[in-house]
């Protein structure tokens, strides 16, 4: 995207000008404006064009904030801040270890604040209790990617591949909404009648199959592992499977074979509610798509978050590899990466098990190699820390965390069981959240720091393909606002950490690319004189090579060049039918809105639009509990209640109730999610709670609390 000042005559979306030392400040508010991108090709979601409303928010937290006793926080100078934290964690290691502070990223940071942020906590702070959001959106996938291919990448070829397409079987992902610009993406399909997407819920991607013939396969919560093998299934036990790509390229075909036995399409609909028909139909479709003009396999998290998201995401995978699409010319399997750096976010250390490029923390070389590069003995490099559910859970306790350090996340609306998280930052001894706003995490929060937003920083974004794209400061941050490179820095210095740690990106950038080298990661051919040039960069792109815009032409990650394939079937701990009164709650993103809403919610415009929570529940559902449209419902369950709007739709399951995950306090939905994860990825169980919905018993304080919200964020705006 391209930030302009507004003008009578907007010019026509072009090239972002080259970037200066220090931009000047525009005389005129600030807009937003579509590039020619082969992604988006200039199309922005509302949440795009309205980004730019944030720069200058009233309610933009400009200087550091120190919580009082009385629960108030009041301005204090970087100094004082930096001497509090530096005398907080010395305080805190000293009475329970170096483990006792943590560190909670981000998948929005850039690539440079993700990898310094990673080398921070390991060699400044000396733990290894680091993990960051991204364990709550692209674990499962990521782990499912690692286990069959040797390597993660969200789409293994160019996005624009997808055009071409005459069948997409879309998994759990609601991109009319959540990526509006990806459906063009999704055309080819259309026309060919060749889209089907599976969703327990009508949501506006499942409409995009209702012209042209498309499929809209509507399982049952938590069964669409389930569906997948019954999908495989046919396709082995019709004799569709691409024998010739199995034996040349995989290993595992014979025990998957086996476990598929089980699943024949009508056992299938009794488990899932999907029609064996239907189930039949997907098969040959995504065969003949294959053999003609192409079939594609697309995840996303409405399969993954999931205790067996990752047996999930490895289903998809093993049916792309019946058919022969990974590696394709025309064909392929991928999943979606939704935050803004959710790639490249978990490529360069800032995961629990990870060093930069990729590379396991337990890797004898992998640790060798990032030693030298850093300059430090190996035996400085901690070892694998806790994924982030655990580390969350371990908040406040006394063999926990004690001091906590939050960048780029929200986790008191975010985190699956919020009740609990909120009560282990209440336990902390000392939290720092670095936020632009006074979000509901930084409210929590001992010490707030503000720091720069999206047009204010230099760095790099990995997007979805895997390729490495520049952001260019296009203004400078308010007064007292400090980049996160530059607190790192300082403070790794007061904390007499080896090593080195520059405050300018592309130092930063520079050192990554070699602490990267090698790896499965690879970005040490990338530099930002060829980005600034506009030159393609798709990793793996090691010196000396032209990067990777298709991966597996040449085979797979692993050693022997093959995929491997995992024989996998469903827990009896992912059965999630409820047979009694309760219903199962999912949970997803609206239009308007964007992860946990500490921006968008200070949008007035995406207010308007969508200014509170709405629980959606089918007609009879809601009739047989008395509750009308637009009454207020409690939906509960033992960790907690929610208490909502109900609107009444037809596009969810009458077993089914659905709950947007944007808003915080009494509308927040993770009140009732379940902290239990998946034993690989620890990706929460985000999509299938029980729960209990009735009638509220009285209009509630909500109506009024909703206004006032609305209110305070359009004073806030102006």
């Amino acid at each position: 995207m391209t930030l302009t000042p507004t003008a009578t005559d907007s010019a026509a979306p072009g090239p972002a000008p080259a970037p200066t030392a220090e931009p000047a400040q525009p005389a005129a508010p600030l807009e937003v404006s579509g590039r020619d991108f082969p992604t988006n090709r200039g199309g922005l979601c509302r949440k795009g064009w309205t980004s730019a409303s944030l720069l200058h928010h009233n309610g933009r937290v400009t200087e550091p904030l120190l919580k009082g006793s009385d629960g108030v926080h009041q301005p204090i100078s970087w100094d004082q801040a930096l001497m509090l934290i530096a005398a907080a964690v010395k305080d805190t290691q000293k009475q329970h270890g170096n483990d006792a502070v943590g560190v909670f990223g981000g998948g929005g940071l850039t690539n440079e604040k993700a990898y310094l942020l990673g080398k921070f906590a390991r060699l400044a702070l000396r733990t290894s209790r680091i993990d960051y959001n991204g364990r709550f959106c692209m674990s499962s996938a990521a782990a499912a990617g690692n286990r069959a291919f040797g390597v993660d990448r969200g789409l293994p070829f160019p996005v624009t591949d997808l055009d071409t397409a005459s069948v997409i079987l879309m998994l759990g992902s609601n991109v009319a909404e959540t990526m509006p610009p990806f459906v063009p993406h999704l055309q080819g399909a259309r026309d060919a009648g060749g889209l089907i997407v599976v969703d327990p819920r009508r949501s506006a991607t499942a409409a995009l199959t209702s012209d042209g013939g498309g499929l809209h396969l509507q399982p049952t919560p938590g069964t669409d592992l389930a569906l997948l093998l019954g999908i495989s299934h046919v396709v082995v036990h019709e004799g569709l499977v691409d024998a010739e790509f199995i034996a040349a390229k995989t290993t595992g075909y014979a025990a998957v074979v086996r476990s598929l036995n089980a699943f024949w399409p009508e056992r299938v609909q009794t488990i899932t509610g999907v029609p064996a028909n239907l189930i039949r139909e997907t098969a040959r479709r995504l065969v003949h798509g294959a053999r003609t003009g192409g079939s594609y396999i697309l995840s996303g998290r409405g399969v993954e978050q999931h205790v067996d998201g990752t047996d999930t995401a490895t289903a998809a995978i093993n049916l792309s590899l019946l058919l022969g699409l990974p590696g394709s010319a025309r064909s392929g399997y991928g999943t979606l990466t939704g935050q803004g750096n959710g790639q490249g976010g978990r490529e360069h250390g800032q995961k629990s098990d990870q060093l930069p490029g990729y590379r396991k923390i337990t890797d004898p070389a992998a640790r060798a190699h990032i030693a030298q590069v850093w300059g430090i003995d190996e035996s400085l490099i901690p070892g694998p820390g806790l994924p982030a559910v655990e580390l969350l859970k371990s908040l406040g306790k006394p063999d926990g965390v004690r001091c906590l350090f939050v960048h780029g996340a929200n986790v008191v609306v975010s985190a699956p069981d919020t009740n609990a998280v909120t009560a282990g930052l209440r336990a902390l001894d000392f939290l720092v959240v670095c936020d632009f706003f006074m979000s509901e995490t930084a409210a929590e929060a001992d010490l707030v720091l503000p720091v720069t937003q999206w047009a204010e920083e230099e760095g790099t974004l990995t997007n979805l393909e895997g390729r490495v794209i520049r952001r260019r400061k296009a203004l400078n941050p308010p007064p007292g606002v400090r980049s996160e490179l530059w607190l790192m820095a300082r403070l790794a210095e007061i904390l007499e950490a080896p090593s080195t740690f520059s405050d300018d990106p592309e130092t930063v950038f520079e050192e990554l690319r070699l602490a990267s080298a090698g790896g499965l990661a690879d970005y040490s051919g990338i530099d930002y004189a060829m980005l600034d040039r506009g030159e393609a960069a798709y990793w793996p792109f090691p010196v000396g090579s032209a990067g990777t815009p298709r991966l597996f032409g040449d085979g797979f990650a692993h050693a022997d060049g093959r995929a491997v394939m995992v024989p996998v079937t469903p827990s009896r701990r992912a059965d999630r039918s409820f047979a009694d009164e309760s219903l199962a709650l999912a949970t997803g993103r609206l239009l308007e809105h964007y992860q946990s809403g500490s921006q968008t919610r200070r949008v007035e415009a995406l207010m308007a639009s969508q200014p509170q929570a709405r629980l959606l529940i089918h007609p009879g559902t809601a009739a047989s509990r008395g509750i009308a449209d637009g009454e207020y419902a409690t939906v509960t369950n033992e960790r907690g209640e929610v208490l909502c709007r109900a609107e009444l739709s037809n596009s969810v399951r009458p077993d089914t109730v659905f709950l947007p995950f944007h808003f915080p306090g009494q509308e927040n939905a993770n009140r009732l999610t379940e902290a239990a994860t998946d034993p690989i990825s620890g990706m929460p169980e985000f999509k299938t709670s029980r729960v209990w919905v009735k009638k509220a018993a009285a209009t509630p304080v909500a109506a009024t609390a909703v206004g006032v919200r609305m209110l305070v964020n359009v004073k806030e705006a102006l």
